[in-house]
């Protein structure tokens, strides 16, 4: 045995372990008006069958529909690895006739979430926290406009500060491969002049090798992803299954990426960036929000403290005017009273240590 050898080598795969026995979790919004097939992408993207109990409504009953915000949760497990996916989707964004100000639910929605778990961290027992948070939302553009329309812009630039936002070009089969490449350029350039914030895929580290640096530029070109969705499988020429959509004049792959952006967005997704997308909302979005309260809960404590010290003084003021014997009797009361709001925080703070202890020892 190597004597120059501690053992610090084994801790990635200490870590590797304790992450695949805890799970991990993955929380997807997707947003965009009606018709554009999000459900569909989202089974295509995770092999499930998320939308199956989903009714569709007909069109005399989607002028009275508002929005709503429904969650949809499955355990998938691949070669041992399980994730918990949380997909919220949004039916009746953008349908009304009337849509100022239809992101606000959305926008109050992933504040809530933040909330939640800003309350559940602040807590003694903050061993098994859920995190709910939105780690990214797919954007649904409609492929039949002329770039972006203003209720996207408003949309975005509403909740770019919150979440990871990834733009996508919907039902791209609709478009040929010219007009693709135009609507790609025309968007970029309408977020960038609307100072949208989308999310941003980190730099290569320069010791990676050459085909993942390849792979991460093919992403970044591709911004934003125009796909395809569809779980219906079919057969080419060669009796080779695949899943597309069958045309009178020939078969969209949605696996094929000379057809659409529909791998690239999934490997983003899932293969590559889905742990940077999870760190950005933790380290940036999530940190913004707790910064925030942090500011107000301060701003709160100084006015409560600011409140305090004028009850203070008109304290003092009554006592004084109160015969001996009353007074005496109230600060009897008021010694007792910080006896006992002493213990409770000795109290607390035991608990937090054995908490912490307990942490510990988990670790």
């Amino acid at each position: 045995m190597d004597k120059e050898y501690v053992g610090f080598a084994t801790l990635p795969n200490q870590v590797h372990r304790k992450s695949v026995k805890r799970g991990f979790d993955f929380t997807l919004m997707v947003a965009g008006e009606s018709g554009l097939g999000k459900s569909t992408l989202i089974d295509s993207l995770f092999l499930t069958d998320l939308y199956k109990e989903r009714k569709m409504l007909q069109a005399e009953e989607r002028i009275s529909q508002t929005m709503e915000i429904t969650k949809n949760a499955v355990d998938i497990e691949e070669r041992g690895v399980k994730v918990k996916l949380t997909v919220v989707d949004t039916p009746g964004f953008g349908d009304a006739v009337d849509n100022t100000e239809c992101w606000k639910s959305i926008a109050e929605y992933i504040d809530q979430q933040f909330e939640q778990y800003f309350r559940d961290e602040s807590g003694l027992n903050r061993k098994n926290i859920q995190d709910n948070r939105v780690h990214c939302i797919l954007y649904f553009i409609s492929p039949y406009g002329h770039g972006l329309r203003p209720l996207d812009v408003e949309f975005m630039k509403a909740i770019h500060d919150k979440v990871n936002i990834v733009p996508v070009i919907a039902k791209a089969d609709t478009l040929t491969p010219s007009e693709v490449k135009t609507m790609k350029q025309r968007v970029r350039d309408e977020i960038e002049e609307f100072g949208i914030n989308i999310y941003q895929f980190p730099d290569c580290d320069s010791d990676e090798d050459e085909d993942f640096k390849q792979e991460d530029t093919a992403l970044k070109e591709s911004i934003p992803f125009a796909v395809i969705g569809s779980n219906a499988v079919i057969s080419d020429s060669k009796d080779r299954p695949m899943r597309g959509r069958v045309y009178p004049w020939g078969v969209v792959e949605i696996d094929n990426p000379t057809h659409c952006d529909f791998v690239k967005l999934r490997n983003m997704l899932i293969q590559t960036h889905m742990q940077d997308l999870k760190d950005v909302t933790q380290e940036v979005h999530y940190e913004n929000y707790r910064a925030q309260c942090i500011q107000s809960l301060t701003r709160i404590g100084a006015k409560e403290r600011s409140s305090r010290n004028k009850i203070s003084r008109q304290s003092i003021t009554e006592l004084s005017l109160l015969p001996l014997a009353e007074t005496e009797k109230l600060i009897r009361e008021k010694d007792e009273e910080l006896r006992r709001m002493q213990e409770m925080i000795q109290k607390m703070q035991q608990q937090m240590q054995q908490n912490q202890g307990e942490q510990s020892d988990t670790l």
